[in-house]
Parts: structure tokens; sequence; C-alpha cells
């Protein structure tokens, strides 16, 4: 006996193991989704860029955003 992880690239699918199922071709040992992960982006994010190149980034912008309400 083999024991496979398997996920579904088509809502159909899960149907048709159900039906596979029924029919005691396989057993299903359990079903589980996957959670989204529940943290803020700016949490995930925090850390990837460096307090020098966030100071760069925010005078590249406010320079893009000044050029902007000038023309």
């Amino acid at each position: 006996m083999q024991t496979l992880t398997i996920k579904f690239n088509n809502p159909q699918t899960a149907k048709l193991i159900e039906d596979l199922a029924n029919m005691n071709l396989l057993t299903i040992i359990k079903k589980s989704t996957v959670k989204p992960d529940k943290k803020k982006l700016s949490e995930k994010l925090a850390g990837s860029i460096t307090k020098g190149q966030a100071a760069k980034m925010q005078k590249e912008l406010t320079q893009m955003r000044n050029e902007w309400e000038r023309d």
C-alpha cells in the first residue's frame, strides 16, 4: 500500500476522488486545505530592505511626485 499527497488543480477533482473512495478503490486519510497566511503584508516584508535603501527610495518617490505635479 502507498500513501500520496495530492494537490487538486481543478475543483472537480475532489468529487472524482470521493467517487473512488465510495467504490472502495482508495481511502481518504486526511482532508486538508492550505490556510492563507494571516500575516499582514507589511509584517511579511519587514526588514526586507535596509533603512538606507528605504531612505533612497523615499527620496526618489518624493522627486517623482514633485516632477509629476510640476508638469
